[in-house]
């Protein structure tokens, strides 16, 4: 019965050996092996053998890229305007024993050296700028990193800038910089077409000035080589020319009465007289 008993227990202790020394690890991962407490190797992928009791299994790294997300934070630009930022980061561990030895957290630590520098190289730029040179941003991000985590064991793979938005207070005063702007141009653009309108009616009434004076001067001069011709027809006739200026004459009052303007029109009692001497012809002695 003893004898079953300790038969027992030793393909127990067995069992458990072999168990303890052969590792298995699976596609997308490597195993850091520690001897006694202190490194000893790295178990790539597949069938691996330790020493049990001896080799301990300490730490298990995923060789997969990692994403990182790098919290959002405010910002301050060269010309003081408050940005809110995050970022994400693409990394590998291509060397796992010194990502494990070398940082005692590397992710927290890769968040701050990204943050840190994020800082650093907006508050070197303007606020236009910085919201449109999102490429510039990531290429020196990436540059101020690379070489702080590369002695971790870690490469970066890429980072992108996720969201760059103004502060809740910096963008209320854009918002109100924007309406005052756009305010300004309808001002301006309304003052031009009042403008422009004014210019096209003066000069309008200036053209029509201008062709109700030519009409007159054509109708003043067509009145005179009428007035000629039918002097030099009739001679010293006086009757027949004077009623045609008598007639011209008494049409012109009828339109001084018509006037809007005209309150009293008066007519001299010699006619024929004052006809005469708009001919320049003196009148008979009584």
């Amino acid at each position: 019965m003893n004898l079953t008993i300790i038969m027992l227990a030793l393909l127990v202790f067995v069992g458990i050996t072999i168990f303890k020394g052969v590792r298995i690890v699976p596609q997308g991962y490597k195993w850091i092996v520690q001897r006694l407490g202190k490194y000893h190797v790295t178990l790539n992928p597949g069938l691996n053998f330790v020493i049990p009791y001896v080799d301990e299994v300490a730490y298990k790294i995923t060789t997969k890229d990692i994403v990182l997300d790098i919290p959002s934070q405010e910002v301050i630009t060269r010309d003081n305007a408050v940005l809110v930022m995050n970022a994400v980061a693409y990394i590998n561990l291509t060397t796992p024993e010194k990502a494990v030895y070398g940082i005692e957290n590397f992710n927290w630590a890769i968040q701050n050296l990204v943050q840190t520098a994020l800082r650093s190289i907006v508050g070197e730029m303007d606020l236009d700028d910085a919201l449109s040179s999102r490429d510039h941003i990531k290429a020196k991000l990436k540059a101020a990193i690379s070489d702080d985590i590369a002695d971790w064991g870690i490469t970066l793979k890429t980072v992108e800038i996720q969201d760059i938005q103004p502060s809740s207070t910096m963008q209320a005063a854009m918002e109100a910089q924007a309406a005052a702007e756009r305010q300004r141009r309808a001002t301006v653009t309304r003052a031009d077409g009042e403008k422009q309108a004014a210019i096209l009616e003066a000069d309008g009434r200036l053209e029509a000035s201008r062709r109700d004076a030519e009409a007159q001067v054509v109708l003043a001069e067509a009145s005179k080589q009428a007035i000629t011709m039918i002097s030099a027809a009739v001679g010293e006739k006086e009757t027949p020319i004077a009623y045609l200026l008598g007639e011209q004459y008494i049409k012109a009052m009828q339109d001084m009465a018509k006037s809007n303007n005209a309150k009293t029109v008066v007519l001299p009692a010699d006619v024929l007289n004052t006809i005469r001497g708009i001919m320049g012809k003196t009148p008979p002695s009584a």
